[in-house]
């Protein structure tokens, strides 16, 4: 059982959305509008959040924001846009997944499971070192060579998830679903931000000291030898 939190200002929708989840066992709240939920998370922190992005007070992508602001709670988006660039969007932007909608209490409850799933999983050490380099998981903060790194949100993930697997070869398929929480899209957006990162840790593609690119299977994180 896991408490959740449901973000809906349709009355209707939210009724049977809270319907579904009390039908799988799950401890559910709910609020009408983003301050409303916002409140929640900071007061009584849920174990999910299920936000639709039409809020009356605040647009739910802006909402989303405010909640990665002050919590690492996963979040699925639950939008009638189905564009994809907007979904891409709002995955870059925190999301860990997304419903369009209409969908059924199935879906709702299958994505849900996923999200705690991965959110449960076995936790990562909150210190991590990778020779002059240190990743602090639990104040998301980085430094190299006693330096200060000063990295995006997705920028710190990535590098967090690689150090938690240094000297292991990571598809870009892992990356893609671990990282960026999304089953497709175009590597050229993991591309572009090792190509950030690389030039924060003071190196290049050509002449790598932490990064390496395994050709035509991923990247790999390891300290200079």
């Amino acid at each position: 059982m896991a408490t959740v939190l449901v973000v809906e200002d349709d009355e209707f929708v939210r009724s049977a959305m809270i319907r579904e989840l009390d039908r799988r066992q799950h401890a559910v709240r709910s609020a009408g509008c983003a301050l409303d939920a916002l409140r929640e998370i900071a007061q009584r922190p849920p174990d999910a959040v299920v936000l639709d992005l039409g809020l009356p007070d605040l647009d739910g992508s802006e909402a989303l924001r405010m909640i990665r602001g002050i919590s690492d709670v996963p979040v699925i988006v639950a939008t009638a846009r189905d564009d994809e660039a907007e979904i891409v969007r709002l995955l870059e932007a925190g999301a860990d997944d997304y419903l369009v909608k209409p969908f059924s209490g199935d879906h709702l409850g299958a994505r849900l499971d996923a999200v705690l799933r991965r959110a449960r999983s076995a936790p990562v050490p909150q210190l991590l070192f990778v020779g002059g380099l240190v990743v602090d998981v639990s104040r998301r903060e980085a430094g190299l060579d006693g330096s200060p790194l000063s990295l995006t949100r997705r920028e710190f993930d990535l590098l967090a998830y690689l150090a938690a697997r240094a000297d292991r070869v990571v598809t870009r398929k892992e990356l893609l679903s671990e990282v960026w929480r999304q089953a497709y899209g175009d590597d050229q957006t993991i591309d572009v931000h090792l190509s950030w990162l690389r030039r924060k840790l003071g190196e290049s593609a050509s002449s790598p000291r932490y990064l390496h690119t395994v050709r035509g299977v991923g990247v790999m994180l390891s300290a200079p030898r």
